[in-house]
């Protein structure tokens, strides 16, 4: 493994990070309704358990749901029900006065680990990712190295966007379109729940 290895996969991580799903509407909605503390906290969550993913991953996990499909089916089930849940949380209260819920930041932990614990998709996208790019047997430091890795990015990008939406001016253009905003996000965490639970 090279210093380029892990130049490609974190470009690659960055841009799944990124990209509109549950786990960066999740955290944008607390970071927004329970302040940068709780904001960071969800994301720590999601970060820990999406390197966990990406080390189940290095262990093979991808093979036990290809020999195991039920295993696969039932997780994904699960997943889809969780965001499903969320989606129409987020619908009902859309036109809710925006209050703070101070919600406490293990609760906010714990949600960040549910979201992507109950999203199997990510380890196989870590194992198309980590195939794609990395060579193959790697000791096992690189693979310690690769996960902490993801950590340290997972973790720098949610701390971040946390810091950055918890500014007055986002609150702030966040409260004037807040009911659709709130519309937006349910629709594509459900298209995400529903799309989840009918694929293969």
């Amino acid at each position: 493994m090279t210093i380029e290895h892990l130049i490609a996969f974190n470009v690659a991580l960055f841009a799944a990070i990124a990209s509109p799903g549950p786990a960066l509407l999740v955290a944008i909605q607390t970071t927004l309704k329970s302040g940068r503390v709780s904001g960071i906290a969800i994301g720590c969550g999601l970060g820990l358990m999406a390197a966990a993913w990406t080390m189940m991953a290095l262990l093979g996990l991808e093979a036990v749901f290809q020999l195991v499909p039920w295993a696969y089916t039932m997780a994904r089930v699960v997943g889809a029900v969780y965001l499903l849940y969320i989606a129409w949380g987020m619908w009902h209260g859309a036109r809710s006065k925006l209050e703070p819920s101070m919600k406490p930041a293990r609760h906010a932990f714990r949600q960040g680990i549910l979201i992507n614990v109950t999203n199997p998709k990510s380890v196989l996208f870590a194992a198309a990712v980590l195939i794609v790019i990395f060579p193959a047997e790697m000791t096992l430091f690189e693979n310690a190295v690769v996960v902490l890795n993801h950590l340290v990015i997972e973790l720098l990008f949610y701390t971040a966007l946390a810091i950055g939406m918890s500014t007055e001016a986002v609150s702030r253009m966040y409260l004037r379109a807040k009911t659709y905003i709130d519309r937006v996000a349910a629709l594509v965490l459900g298209a995400l729940g529903v799309r989840l639970l009918l694929g293969r």
